[in-house]
């Protein structure tokens, strides 16, 4: 499995992609936010964000993030769709654009006055928060990519979803987004099987 600091990557990539990409949800269309409503909504989608990166996030930063996860969406595509040559080219765009590189820093002292560990991080102490996620998101996917656990990068396979995940399972047996893509498809085999018997 993923190390919790890649798992928290890939699953910030998925919450970005999930949230700032047209497509289908849950069997309905989805719009992504636009406009005024995008920098509050890239704030919700990373809000569990731990990192030592500044969150103030203006338009310019929350546009340059919804370049990002529709990039991060093609990924997950491409590994859906068994194409790792175009999954790679596409991280390797993404490496190349957000200028990841591996640096550590020490975290964030937690004020009982002993010195704060070192921690890994993927950008530049002086990257906006976009540019710094965008990289740390990358340099996630491009560890699944490269790694026996490519598979576990999906996309719902629910009928009208084309929302992405990352499988964190046990069995590496995840199909769905969601437990409610997961019960729409249940329910509706179910009364596919009850209309052919009747």
């Amino acid at each position: 499995m993923f190390d919790s600091h890649v798992a928290l990557l890939l699953d910030h990539a998925a919450a970005l992609v999930n949230a700032l990409t047209d497509g289908e949800a849950r069997g309905r269309p989805y719009a992504a936010p636009r406009g005024a409503e995008l920098p509050s909504a890239v704030d919700t989608a990373v809000s569990h964000t731990a990192g030592s990166l500044p969150r103030a996030i203006d338009a310019a930063q929350a546009e340059y993030l919804a370049a990002t996860a529709r990039s991060m969406r093609e990924v997950f595509e491409a590994v859906q769709d068994d194409r790792p040559d175009d999954a790679a080219t596409t991280v390797n765009r993404l490496l190349r654009d957000s200028g990841a590189r591996p640096r550590l820093d020490r975290t964030a002292d937690g004020g009982g006055g002993e010195e704060a560990p070192w921690q890994l991080h993927f950008h530049g102490a002086d990257d906006s928060f976009a540019a710094g996620h965008s990289a740390a998101c990358a340099t996630g996917l491009a560890l699944a990519v490269a790694g026996s656990l490519t598979g576990r990068l999906g996309v719902c396979r629910a009928d009208r979803c084309d929302r992405v995940y990352v499988d964190t399972s046990r069995n590496a047996a995840r199909q769905f987004c969601s437990t409610a893509c997961q019960n729409r498809t249940k329910a509706a085999a179910f009364r596919a099987r009850k209309g052919a018997e009747g």
